[in-house]
C-alpha cells in the first residue's frame, strides 16, 4: 500500500505541478484547515491544478481565506441534534454516528471541515459506549451511518468492534457507511477490511465521487471488493465550480457508477461552509443542469439532488415544490416538518 501523504506546503515542495506562489498559500491555508492528499490522488491529476478536476477539490487555494457572512462553522446545524458527543439524531428513524473526526484526504469544499482534522482523533471508548447506549435506547432507530470524518480509515479491529455492537442491536436493520477511501485511497479496501464489512444485516457504503477521473482501475477493484461483501454500494457527489457544474461530466459519471453497479444517489448543492464560496454555483444553474440530466439518464442513473437547509432543518430536494424562487431572487424552502425557512443563494 502507498501510504505517503501531502499534508502540507512543504510536502508539495517535490511537485513539479506546485509554484513558490502556491506552495505560500498552500501554507497559509494549513494554518487553518487540515490538509491531507494522497498519493493516489495526485497520480490522478492530468493537468494544470488550477482547472484540474480532481486538483480543484484537494489542493488548496487561498479563496479558502475569504469567508462570506452567510457562511457558518456548523452550515447543516449538527451541534443542535446532538443529543451526546459524536451523535447527530436529526430524523427519528436514523442517526449519524461519527466514529472518527480524521479522514484519508481532506476535501477543500468540506461542511465539516471546522469540526475534522489530525487534531480532532476518533471518539474515546467511553464516548462512544454513550453514543451506542443512546441508539440501544432510542427503538425508532432503524438505521445507523456512519460518518466523521471518514469511518473506514479505522483499522479493521476498530471497525469490526465498532459494527459488532450495532449489529446486536435489534432494532438497527440498516447500517450506512460514509466514505471518501475507496475513492481517494482505494488501496485500503483490503480482503481483511472486506470481510469485517460483510454482515448478516444490510450494508450499504455511500461512497463520495464528483468527477469520473476519479474512477480508475484501483477504484474499480475497491468497489469489487466491496460488492463481494456483499455491500449495497452508493454514490454520493458534491455538485462543484469548475470540477462538475455542466451535464456532461455528471452524465459520464453516473453513467460509469451505474455500469459499476453504484447506484447514484445524492447529488448535494455546495453548503455554505466557510471558505467555500469559490466552489458554489447559483442554485438555478444546478436546477438548468438537473433537468438536462433527466432528458439523458435512465432513472436508474440520476441522483437526487438536494439541498441541506442552512440551520439544521433538514434536507430537501430542489427539483421539486420544497424549494421556490422568490421575486427578490431567494428562496423559499418548506422543510420536512413543513415549517418555511428563507435561503439567499451562494
Amino acid at each position: 500500500m502507498n501510504k505517503a501523504r501531502y499534508k502540507s506546503a512543504q510536502d508539495f515542495g517535490n511537485q513539479p505541478l506546485i509554484d513558490d506562489r502556491r506552495a505560500r498559500e498552500i501554507e497559509q491555508v494549513g494554518k487553518r484547515y487540515a490538509i491531507g492528499v494522497t498519493a493516489h490522488v495526485m497520480d490522478t491529476i492530468k493537468g494544470d491544478i488550477n482547472s484540474d478536476p480532481i486538483a480543484l477539490q484537494y489542493i488548496p487555494q487561498i479563496e479558502e481565506l475569504k469567508i462570506l457572512p452567510q457562511e457558518s462553522t456548523d452550515p447543516i446545524g449538527d451541534d443542535i441534534h446532538t443529543p451526546v458527543k459524536g451523535l447527530v439524531h436529526r430524523y427519528a428513524d436514523r442517526v449519524l454516528l461519527k466514529a472518527a473526526n480524521i479522514c484519508a484526504v481532506y476535501c477543500r469544499y468540506c461542511f465539516r471541515r471546522e469540526m475534522v482534522g489530525p487534531q480532532a482523533g476518533a471518539l474515546k471508548p467511553e464516548e462512544r459506549k454513550t453514543a451506542i447506549d443512546y441508539i440501544r435506547a432510542n427503538k425508532d432507530i432503524w438505521e445507523v451511518i456512519l460518518t466523521g470524518g471518514d469511518p473506514l480509515v479505522l483499522s479493521p479491529r476498530q471497525l469490526t468492534e465498532l459494527l459488532d455492537e450495532i449489529e446486536a442491536i435489534e432494532h438497527v436493520q440498516v447500517i450506512r457507511i460514509h466514505s471518501r477511501v475507496p475513492i481517494a485511497e482505494p488501496a485500503r479496501i483490503t480482503k481483511e477490511l472486506s470481510a469485517v464489512l460483510n454482515r448478516k444485516k444490510a450494508v450499504y457504503v455511500a461512497v463520495h465521487i464528483n468527477h469520473a477521473q476519479e474512477i480508475t482501475p484501483e477504484v474499480e477493484a475497491a468497489i469489487t471488493a466491496l460488492r463481494g461483501a456483499d455491500c449495497v454500494l452508493l454514490s454520493q457527489s458534491v455538485l462543484l465550480k469548475g470540477v462538475n457544474d455542466n451535464a456532461e461530466a455528471l452524465e459520464e459519471l453516473f453513467r460509469r457508477l451505474t455500469a459499476l453497479r453504484v447506484k447514484p444517489y445524492y447529488l448535494h448543492h455546495g453548503d455554505l461552509a466557510p471558505g467555500t464560496s469559490h466552489f458554489r454555483i447559483p442554485l438555478n444553474r444546478g436546477r438548468e443542469i438537473m433537468n438536462t440530466l433527466l432528458q439523458r439518464l435512465s432513472g436508474i442513473a440520476r441522483p437526487h439532488y438536494m439541498l441541506d437547509i442552512p440551520g439544521g432543518h433538514g434536507k430537501v430536494p430542489v427539483n421539486s415544490c420544497h424549494v421556490r424562487l422568490q421575486t427578490d431572487g431567494t428562496y423559499e424552502l418548506t422543510d420536512p416538518q413543513g415549517k418555511i425557512h428563507i435561503y439567499t443563494d451562494l
